[in-house]
């Protein structure tokens, strides 16, 4: 299931000492307003960038450097004025503990056999992090086989990445601090459970991918990366390499086989051939694209140096996604003159374009969303149809439909499933079904999909809920869809407070999914959840996500205005009452509308925000969006990229425009995907041009974690610390009621 493609999918007090007083061009501004009292943050005029022959400010520069005092205590003047507003909340233990009470059910991860044996994750309920266990044969006792929980005492030690020998005989699985991007990668031997001595270092958005001898393995890491590589860092990841580690040495004696010196911004993803042959290699450049070149392992059985590699695409033109290989017939998905994607097949020996033949067609409004082989002569096929999962049959030598599998409205949110095995298993989600995961046995015909494991939430009755789809009209009269979740028979009558979440970025694809706060917003403060799968996602595939990103990214802010429009018109709420939310690409729709449209929300929760438009690219992996943003570099992307980034859009309250909706801006001191600088920077600037303004009463506030990152391996507890916070933050800005 898209190797590559998950590798893309790859989110107070005064502080300033007298001394800053002196800096040349820098002033103390002390934002006050009748309700708060922000931090005196210092302003340094005298930075400038010039852009295109635009003179540009850039006042609180040095808020980009993590590591200076300066920036360590303003981030903890700005949570010395937040804990208290949000602690302030009534009913904040009620939350807490109904948040608590409700996250408390077990939760599983479909199971996959490796060689004579099953394993599958599970969380008991309010565990930290998720455990790997195993079991001897489908009826067996599961038991532990590894446990993250027992390696550091607050939860923040996660698994990031396993990946077992063909065999099952090996596993090399990924540990990753403080949610940091950057994994240490271990290896254990499953019969004994013992861990070999060696650990990869340096390692970030890697591909792991074993030898099928079960002896070696390929993975990418960063080896040139110098200073911190904690996550608290802001350089930029340059020069990945893919590596090739066998079994039981040390780092030092790995070799590089595939790297490209010329292109250090590039990514390297990997995979061994299912029948162990060939090893497919994608570079990757930003976040859509990808070349595809392949080493034919056989003609190098002691790999100990670089790998000879041959082209089979060598323009970014569209995506390429290995599924199986018959000899050299490789079957890829892709999107090559095929928006809504389409399967191919290539031959290795013959990869000219000519040569390449259609096995599944691209489907005229269903995206294929991934595929994978299974049975030895059959595929598997996942296609979105407006939004909602179809799960489908294929024959794997002619493409030829054979069954869907009957699914309700919802996700298919996990597979497993191999060539060689003869049973598959998935695992179905919605917004009113916390989860079933079904087995199919290939052995028994029909191919009827049965109930393996069901999971229940105590306190939770989906009868007394409803969710439906509707499709509402943007600014420019695209038909965009959008989910709307409550309780049955809620009064449309503009009374009832509206969550509106959206993403809008990257091709990502926001399906249906349970959630805990969700229900909580909806069980105790008759709250309704809508969510618009705005133009920028891949919803409808690639022609969706063109027409929300680079000259076109103001589109995703019109459909999410329309969104909450149509949410007014249609009396599910009113302004007043409707809170807007969103993280990472999602955190600067968000922040992009406040600016826009502060008239239209109660509420703003931005989290963990790209908000620096014009800076991004050069911090860690920020270079990798601009395939979705473009880059300030070039001029008239910067002229466009100007006129919505949220950092230097923000404009003061007056008697013409209405102040901002009460807004938390989210983020993390290991955020190493869209580093904390561009909170820091926002709340900075929103603080001073805003909410030094009379006019502006509702609060502007900043919560940022330590021990924490982008979302990626967040333990449980500060999960729901941080969804306790949202919603106190929500129940305080818009006088909300909690009702037991």
């Amino acid at each position: 299931m898209g190797l590559v493609f998950a590798m893309r999918a790859c989110i107070i007090c005064v502080l300033i000492a007298c001394a800053f007083l002196q800096c040349t061009g820098t002033t103390i501004l002390s934002s006050r307003n009748m309700l708060y009292d922000y931090p005196a943050v210092r302003r340094d005029e005298t930075v400038v960038d010039d852009y295109h022959g635009t003179k540009i400010k850039d006042p609180y520069r040095w808020l980009e450097d993590p590591d200076s005092n300066e920036t360590k205590e303003f981030v903890e003047a700005q949570n010395k004025i937040t804990r208290p507003y949000l602690d302030a909340c009534p009913v904040q233990k009620s939350i807490n503990e109904r948040l608590t009470e409700l996250w408390n059910y077990p939760k599983y991860s479909c199971p996959f056999r490796k060689g004579s044996r099953y394993f599958f994750f599970k969380n008991t309920g309010l565990q930290n992090q998720n455990a790997l266990y195993v079991q001897d044969g489908l009826d067996g006792e599961p038991r532990v086989f590894l446990d993250p929980n027992t390696l550091s005492e607050d939860g923040t030690v996660a698994l990031s990445g396993t990946k077992f020998t063909e065999d099952g005989s090996t596993l090399a699985y990924g540990l990753s601090a403080s949610g940091s991007d950057w994994i240490a990668i271990h290896f254990k031997d499953v019969a004994t459970g013992e861990d070999y001595p060696e650990v990869l270092e340096k390692v970030k958005f890697a591909s792991m991918s074993w030898t099928k001898d079960n002896k070696g393995l390929f993975y990418s890491m960063y080896p040139k990366q110098t200073g911190k590589t904690d996550g608290s860092e802001t350089e930029v990841n340059h020069d990945q390499k893919l590596c090739y580690h066998r079994i039981n040495t040390s780092q030092s004696e790995d070799v590089v086989v595939v790297e490209f010196p010329e292109e250090p911004l590039w990514r390297i993803v990997a995979d061994v051939s299912d029948c162990g042959r060939y090893l497919l290699v994608y570079p990757v450049r930003d976040s859509r694209d990808n070349l595809l070149f392949f080493a034919d392992l056989s003609k190098h059985p002691e790999i100990n140096g670089k790998l000879p590699l041959m082209p089979v695409v060598e323009e970014f033109e569209a995506d390429y996604e290995y599924v199986t290989n018959e000899d050299s017939v490789c079957i890829i998905r892709t999107n090559k003159n095929a928006p809504n994607y389409r399967l191919i097949m290539i031959d290795l020996q013959n990869p000219a374009k000519e040569n390449w033949r259609t096995l599944v067609p691209e489907h005229p409004t269903d995206v294929l969303d991934w595929a994978a082989a299974v049975d030895q002569d059959k595929l598997v096929i996942h296609y979105i149809r407006d939004v909602k999962s179809v799960l489908q049959l294929h024959d794997l030598k002619t493409g030829e439909f054979i069954q869907t599998f009957p699914l309700d409205v919802g996700s298919v949110v996990g597979f497993t499933g191999k060539k060689n095995q003869t049973e598959i298993f998935y695992h179905f989600m919605s917004f009113l079904t916390p989860g079933v995961i079904y087995h199919v046995d290939f052995k028994q015909k029909p191919y009827t999909p049965k109930v393996f494991r069901e999971v229940t939430v105590k306190g939770f009755d989906a009868s007394q809920y409803e969710a439906k789809q509707i499709f509402y009209s943007s600014k420019d009269g695209t038909k965009v869809p959008m989910f709307i979740i409550s309780k049955k028979d809620l009064p449309r009558d503009g009374s009832n407070p509206v969550l509106l979440y959206g993403y809008g970025g990257f091709n990502i694809n926001v399906q249906p999914g349970f959630s805990v706060t969700r229900l909580v917003f909806m069980q105790h403060m008759n709250g309704i959840v809508a969510i618009p799968n705005i133009r920028g996602g891949g919803e409808y595939g690639e022609r969706w996500h063109n027409a929300g990103r680079l000259l076109n990214k103001q589109n995703v802010f019109d459909d999410f205005q329309a969104a909450a429009e149509y949410m007014v018109s249609e009396r599910y709420t009113r302004p007043a009452l409707l809170t807007i939310q969103g993280g990472s690409n999602g955190g600067l729709l968000v922040a992009a509308c406040i600016n826009q449209r502060p008239d239209l929300y109660g509420a703003a929760v931005v989290q963990v925000g790209v908000l620096d438009m014009l800076r991004f690219q050069k911090f860690t992996i920020g270079h990798a969006w601009v395939s979705d943003y473009g880059s300030s570099d070039n001029k008239t992307q910067f002229e466009y990229l100007l006129k919505y980034s949220p950092l230097h859009n923000i404009q003061p309250p007056s008697e013409n425009r209405p102040e901002y909706p009460a807004t938390l801006i989210l983020s993390a001191d290991h955020d190493d995907r869209v580093v904390p600088l561009h909170s820091l920077k926002f709340v900075a600037e929103l603080q001073h041009v805003a909410g030094r303004s009379p006019a502006q009463r509702a609060p502007l506030l900043a919560r940022f974690d330590t021990k924490a990152g982008h979302g990626g391996g967040k333990p449980t507890t500060k999960i729901i610390d941080e969804h306790t916070d949202i919603l106190c933050f929500m129940t305080q800005a818009l006088g909300l009621k909690f009702v037991k």
